[in-house]
């Protein structure tokens, strides 16, 4: 019984400390935009945004802690242009970086 007590005590805790975080892509002529990064092991299309009249957003809820990510639009590797920080991958090029 104690076991199950903790887990659930535990599970509470995570979900308490998630934050919501909308990302957000402004492409109007694109036909599909997903986000990839640490936060879904970089699955290209486990994550897809939705097009509305400002553009491309989707809300995930993450833990606090630092991930990187990109946007796949039309099937290319994009930045994310409103974020200021990058860290180099190993592709030559760069992931966006979030901090929660």
């Amino acid at each position: 019984m104690g076991v199950y007590y903790e887990r659930r005590a535990r599970k509470k805790i995570r979900k308490a400390l998630t934050r919501k975080i909308i990302f957000t892509f402004h492409s109007p002529t694109a036909d599909e935009v997903f986000v990839a990064g640490t936060f879904n092991n970089w699955e290209p299309r486990r994550d897809p945004l939705r097009k509305n009249a400002k553009g491309w957003s989707t809300v995930k809820y993450l833990e606090p802690g630092t991930y990187e990510y990109r946007f796949i639009v039309d099937g290319v590797w994009m930045d994310d242009p409103i974020c200021q920080k990058h860290y180099p991958n190993q592709y030559g090029s760069e992931n966006c970086v979030l901090e929660v």
